[in-house]
């Protein structure tokens, strides 16, 4: 077995979200310059990963306090150089994305509020960094999962913009409407500066959008009984296209997400701080 088929493969997901895939190990305190996360190690279509649950193992963390920059610098300190990710979000677009649709991430915007550390390059010693983000999402795991979606008969994995809030309160009505008229397709509260970050690590990152409801103002009253159902509905058909795609990428190393030319050799002496 070559070096790059042992490099485990990163799941980041809800809660619970182990639980698709069968046995997995008990949780693993793993400790960051950012602090302590838990992950679980599990083996995925006959390779090694390494799942993190964002919220933590008893769902206690709200959307703006995921500790983002240790959790993903844990992964990365496990050998994890490619990131499968999964999120529910509310449709912008319930017509053509009604509930119960998985959708390809491709592009986001931020409209977070300063409450989420944005990068790891925040100061000495470290040097400025400004990740290009014009490939933001991994080509390649993108396309993997478009196949994996195709052989297992699911269809065409439509691609779509996701808008990123701060939460923990859901959007309103005003603006759901402004971000439509951005270009945005669905609303999530996670998946930047996740995104961001795992791209400053120098791994490959895919994410899978869940919808779980149409968006504030297009339908009646969002119920968070009725996401959380149609999360947990999703998770067998998210399990299956990452066990798909797993068991595909065998010894080619991801060669499309490097890490910032100005970034220094991983592990580097980082600041610290929250998350």
């Amino acid at each position: 077995m070559s070096r790059h088929e042992r490099t485990p493969l990163g799941l980041i997901g809800g809660t619970g979200f182990e639980q698709a895939f069968g046995r997995a190990a008990p949780p693993e305190a793993v400790a960051t310059p950012y602090g302590t996360v838990a992950v679980r190690r599990l083996s995925l279509g006959g390779r090694a990963a390494v799942f993190w649950s964002r919220h933590g193992e008893d769902h206690a963390l709200p959307p703006h306090r995921i500790p983002t920059r240790a959790g993903l610098w844990a992964l990365r300190s496990l050998g994890v150089r490619r990131v499968l990710a999964t999120a529910a979000v509310g449709s912008l677009a319930p017509d053509r994305l009604p509930p119960g649709t998985l959708a390809l991430v491709g592009d986001a915007m931020d409209f977070t509020r300063g409450g989420r550390a944005q990068t790891y390059f925040d100061g000495p010693p470290l040097p400025v960094v400004h990740l290009e983000a014009t490939r933001l999402y991994c080509p390649d795991l993108g396309d993997r999962l478009r196949r994996a979606a195709a052989d297992l008969g699911m269809g065409e994995l439509v691609e779509v913009v996701l808008v990123v809030t701060e939460g923990p309160r859901l959007e309103t009505p005003a603006e759901i409407r402004a971000f439509a008229r951005l270009g945005a397709e669905v609303v999530g509260m996670t998946g930047l500066p996740e995104a961001a970050l795992a791209r400053e690590l120098g791994m490959g990152y895919a994410s899978l959008a869940v919808v779980t409801n149409a968006a504030a103002g297009l339908a009646g009253p969002i119920s968070g009984r009725d996401i959380d159902r149609r999360a947990r509905k999703a998770r067998a058909r998210v399990a299956a296209l990452w066990r798909r795609v797993a068991a595909g990428l065998g010894a080619t190393p991801c060669l499309c997400c490097p890490p910032p030319p100005q970034a220094p050799p991983f592990p580097w002496p980082a600041p610290g701080g929250r998350g």
